[in-house]
């Protein structure tokens, strides 16, 4: 196939420009610090001495709250993805579906406006509601790649969406930054509104720039339909096709479990950094939201660098590498006591972060059979994302409300980054043998 016009390659990454905004502010830095300063309980000094909030009945740990909430986002998503994107592969709707999950991750965002410390169900059932709309969409974002753009052409591109992604992402931050950190220069009063302007901005900003994509991309492939099957009866069977082709593909079954575990680490670390820095070493916001723009801004370079790399050394070769960069990451972060450390952490994990992101896309692309289906099959991958995310989530709260202590969460990550890097070395094993076989 030949890759789309620029036109709908720019429409397409654009939309990692849109929806990258709730990735940084709501996920990254000014959610996480706001949520975490309306929850924390201080004394008469000043000095904080809980972080027990109520929901539900039930007291927890703020962090691990957010945590468990994040990983039932995430668990309700793995759970409806396949179905969906398999629907969407044979009505040839997929632009649809992503439609409906950008408003609600949108709207979601904008309702956080109203969340503060009376209101913490509204705002952890928003957060959830926002996850769901943001993993939703990028299901079938995700499945456009392999049709709009050859093989040879697939890692610039997905690398272009994760570069424009950051870019639009700090932009919109900066914007949110001076509403927080300088509120007197907007006539703001009430320190709790420039977060929740923040959160209201991401919505309205995911929400508009996604009309790009959507005026742009085009209508996915339809297949002949049997008018006679029942919509939802057929998704279970294109579901069953695709796995049934999965198990046949040695090196797609191998990347996948490679990707899994290393998931459970890079996708927790992502959005367990901010609550590390603001309760574990008692940074301030203003350092917090400073360190992720570094990042964001490091990861920009981050995913071109692994692009060309991937060029020159191959994919798995580049990606195990990495890996072994996240293990030497975990390992420095559980030692770390002071601002600079962790800056130094930070723009380490900017580097790869981006980076192996892209190049996991992309790879998956590569390996993955030339089919129409591709909504289908990048339900596979998301799925496999998704449910990464929720045990990696999962334990790192469950650690840190058994032990209480945030550093030995910090353990499990090292562990599931080093059975990631096996099953890398595993698929590139097979790579090789199925290289030989052609050759001889």
């Amino acid at each position: 196939m030949l890759t789309a016009p620029k036109k709908v390659i720019n429409a397409w990454a654009m939309y990692d420009w849109a929806n990258s905004a709730y990735n940084l502010v709501i996920t990254s830095t000014i959610f996480p610090a706001y949520y975490d300063a309306i929850t924390s309980t201080k004394d008469a000094a000043g000095k904080i001495i809980s972080h027990k909030v109520i929901f539900f009945g039930h007291e927890f740990e703020s962090a691990s709250l957010y945590n468990y909430a994040i990983a039932f986002a995430y668990l309700v998503i793995a759970s409806i993805s396949p179905i969906l994107s398999s629907i969407a592969d044979y009505k040839g709707n997929k632009k649809a579906f992503m439609q409906f999950f950008c408003y609600l991750g949108s709207v979601a965002c904008c309702i956080l406006y109203l969340f503060d410390k009376s209101t913490l169900t509204l705002g952890i059932i928003c957060a959830i509601l926002a996850a769901i709309g943001y993993c939703g969409s990028l299901v079938f974002y995700n499945s456009y790649l392999p049709e709009i753009a050859a093989e040879p052409e697939q890692d610039r591109v997905s690398a272009k969406g994760f570069a424009l992604g950051y870019i639009g992402s700090v932009l919109l931050q900066i914007i949110c930054f001076l509403f927080v950190l300088e509120p007197q220069w907007f006539g703001i009063k009430d320190e709790s509104f420039a977060p929740r302007l923040s959160f209201l901005l991401v919505g309205l900003w995911w929400m508009g720039f996604a009309q790009i994509t959507f005026t742009h991309l085009p209508k996915s492939y339809s297949p002949a339909k049997n008018k006679n099957q029942n919509i939802l009866t057929n998704g279970f069977k294109e579901l069953k096709k695709v796995w049934q082709q999965v198990k046949q593909l040695p090196l797609l079954k191998r990347f996948l479990l490679a990707f899994f575990f290393y998931s459970m680490g890079v996708q927790t670390v992502m959005l367990a950094a901010t609550l590390f820095g603001s309760q574990v070493l008692q940074l301030e916001t203003s350092k917090l939201i400073a360190c992720i723009l570094v990042i964001q801004l490091v990861a920009i370079a981050g995913s071109y660098i692994m692009a060309k790399l991937s060029s020159i050394f191959g994919n798995f070769k580049v990606l195990m590498f990495v890996v072994m960069i996240w293990i030497g990451i975990c390992i420095y972060a559980y030692f770390i006591t002071t601002d600079i450390q962790f800056y130094i952490v930070a723009a380490v994990v900017g580097l790869v972060m981006g980076g192996i992101q892209s190049l996991s896309r992309s790879t998956y692309a590569k390996v993955m059979p030339e089919t129409h289906d591709t909504a289908s099959f990048f339900s596979f991958y998301d799925v496999t994302e998704k449910i990464a995310i929720v045990i990696g989530m999962f334990s790192f709260g469950f650690v840190q409300e058994l032990t209480g202590n945030m550093r030995n969460s910090i353990i499990a990550l090292v562990i599931f980054f080093i059975l990631g890097l096996i099953f890398l070395f595993s698929t590139l094993r097979k790579q090789t043998s199925l290289r030989g076989m052609l050759t001889t």
